[in-house]
């Protein structure tokens, strides 16, 4: 049997990264898997390859969201596991000082509204099933400061991470778990391209990791099936941290 037998499963930005690897992950844990992204290239093919369900959605638009559960209960029935994985990190937020307003408000609406959308109106969902879980991705960049600043980033983490927390209490006797994910720096395509541009930026970060080198996307996936599954059946309002011991480290070791 696997873990996430009989279980639905939305992800969003599952067309890439952490979210493909987790649908991959909880496809092979027999859940049916939404793939829930904007891109319409790569999404249908990773929907195609686990047998699931390809949904296009813009995460920041409420209405698209509630396109996306309709669709999702139309084809499955109910949904048990929502993964509010989408996020953003364009070369445009950076410094206080020099991120427009224009930057500051897509990287809210991507990272922070949609993980607000998701919530809203998945929770329901999750009522009506008596119970279920919710990943809310987060960062390592919620509980520390960078003098190399994605501020927008930085600030729309932190308040995944208060979100989460506080759905997790709210709905806690519901049978509904809440826990707000925190990667440190992972070898995704989002990560690849910002530091692809600033080879010393990316040296600056790496020092920092005491196991000497970015995460996988496999290895955040891990984590996330542990969350959704009931083997975490006491695990919530918890600030999961899968950074590689950054958090801890005081020094790395040479």
């Amino acid at each position: 049997m696997g873990r996430l037998d009989n279980k639905v499963a939305v992800i969003t930005g599952a067309a890439s990264g952490i979210g493909r690897a987790t649908a991959r992950k909880f496809a092979a844990e027999g859940a049916s898997v939404v793939v829930a992204d904007f891109d319409d290239v790569h999404g249908p093919e990773i929907a195609k390859e686990i047998n699931g369900l390809f949904v296009k959605v813009n995460v920041a638009d409420e209405q698209s969201v509630i396109a996306m559960y309709d669709k999702t209960l139309e084809v499955f029935g109910g949904i048990d596991i929502l993964f509010n994985n989408a996020g953003i990190s364009p070369a445009d937020d950076d410094s206080i000082l020099t991120t427009g307003l224009d930057a500051w408000k897509r990287v809210q609406d991507v990272n922070l509204t949609s993980v607000y959308l998701c919530c809203r109106f998945g929770i329901p969902h999750l009522q009506a099933r008596g119970g279920g879980s919710i990943i809310n991705t987060a960062s390592f960049v919620a509980v520390l400061g960078s003098a190399t600043s994605q501020i927008s980033y930085t600030a729309s983490k932190g308040g995944v991470l208060a979100m989460s927390r506080e759905l997790a209490v709210q709905f806690a006797r519901e049978k509904i778990r809440v826990n707000a994910l925190c990667p440190g720096p992972v070898n995704t395509p989002l990560l690849i391209e910002l530091f692809a541009k600033d080879p010393e930026r990316a040296a600056r970060r790496l020092v920092h990791v005491p196991m000497g080198r970015f995460g996988e996307p496999e290895e955040i996936a891990n984590a996330v099936l542990f969350l959704a599954s009931d083997e975490a059946s006491f695990v919530t309002a918890t600030t999961f941290m899968v950074d590689g011991g950054i958090q801890g480290a005081y020094v790395t070791p040479l």
